[in-house]
């Protein structure tokens, strides 16, 4: 009976999912073959392995917009990509796209973020001869630093999801398919991506009183919506409506919705990322890594095995695996343990 069951999924797949979809039969692999499960599809199983890997669970602890935020109600790098899936699989259920691949794309999407999120990337990017992207270094921990060296071993379709899911400040959807995922349900999370930063860097900027809602232009409210909720709807219902319309082969947006999409990027940029509330103590945050680092290189005894490879070809990439896989507390902990003095006592 068990062995059915996943049978049963791949043939749903196949019935209701639209020809545009990716199935889970289809997967060019692993990297490695292993034994299909009795009752997961492929992707569903990439899926649970993200959920229950450590690099996941450090994401509570990382920085999405607001450095190691005390606030209970700020986002985090978890509930980050958590926002991401959400707005994915609605995306992708509506489209009718492959729900547990979307989803394990999304949910993977950001493992390899370093603590104090762009600020940290930027300073390990410098500070490496071949450079640091996040995304690379998500794939390396699915790949190789999870398990001990064994990686999860995520099927072809996650893994290049994963990978080509940043878009930096370009364009949303670029008429040069190069460079995009190349399933629809990984180009539907990069756009998730988008939808979901823009809107909850937002409400978290209101929050904090960075901004406040006179400061976001009027045309832009009346646009897309007064409340968190409604901002998130109308982008989401347009992407919907759009693809539908255009056939469902490919992701569609109205224009003017594309347009304040990168309106609202723009002003939060200018008016939240770097303002020098937000952006001096990231400052603060770059010479953390970089002095962990330099002293890393020095004492590769000391990055722990759980976060780096063991026996990695150099003493720079060891510590870039270490810091990459820190959370913003346990980097500012480390930070004090062997940079500031502690007080003498005597019993």
């Amino acid at each position: 009976m068990e062995c059915a069951i996943r049978a049963e999924a791949e043939e749903r797949e196949n019935a209701q999912l639209s020809p545009y979809a990716c199935r889970s039969v289809d997967s060019r692999g692993r990297r490695r073959p292993e034994p299909e499960c009795a009752i997961r599809t492929a992707f569903q199983r990439d899926r649970d392995r993200i959920i229950h890997c450590k690099a996941f669970r450090r994401l509570k602890h990382k920085t999405q917009v607001f450095l190691a935020p005390a606030g209970d109600h700020y986002r985090t790098r978890l509930t980050h990509v958590l926002e991401v899936s959400q707005i994915a699989r609605t995306i992708a259920g509506a489209l009718c796209l492959n729900e547990p691949l979307t989803e394990a794309i999304a949910l993977g999407h950001d493992l390899g973020h370093t603590p104090f999120g762009h600020a940290g990337e930027r300073v390990l990017n410098e500070l490496n001869d071949e450079g640091f992207k996040h995304y690379l270094q998500s794939l390396r921990v699915v790949d190789i630093l999870e398990n001990k060296g064994a990686g999860l071993n995520l099927t072809h379709e996650v893994r290049n999801g994963i990978l080509f899911h940043s878009k930096g400040r370009e364009h949303i959807l670029p008429n040069d398919p190069q460079g995009l995922p190349e399933t629809l349900e990984g180009q539907v999370v990069r756009l998730a991506d988008i939808i979901a930063y823009v809107n909850h860097d937002l409400d978290d900027a209101l929050r904090a009183g960075v901004i406040g809602m006179e400061d976001v232009p009027a045309s832009l409210i009346r646009l897309i919506g007064d409340t968190h909720s409604r901002r998130i709807n109308t982008m989401v219902r347009d992407v919907i409506c759009r693809t539908r319309a255009a056939g469902g082969g490919r992701l569609a947006m109205s224009g003017v919705i594309i347009e304040a999409i990168h309106t609202l990027r723009n002003f939060l940029f200018e008016k939240v990322y770097e303002t020098f509330s937000v952006h001096d103590d990231f400052v603060k945050a770059k010479k953390v890594v970089r002095d962990l680092f330099a002293y890393l290189v020095d004492n590769p005894h000391c990055c722990g095995d759980d976060t780096c490879e063991i026996g990695a070809s150099t003493p720079q990439r060891r510590a870039t695996d270490f810091i990459a896989g820190m959370t913003d507390r346990f980097a500012l902990n480390l930070y004090s343990e062997i940079f500031l003095p502690k007080p003498w006592s005597v019993l």
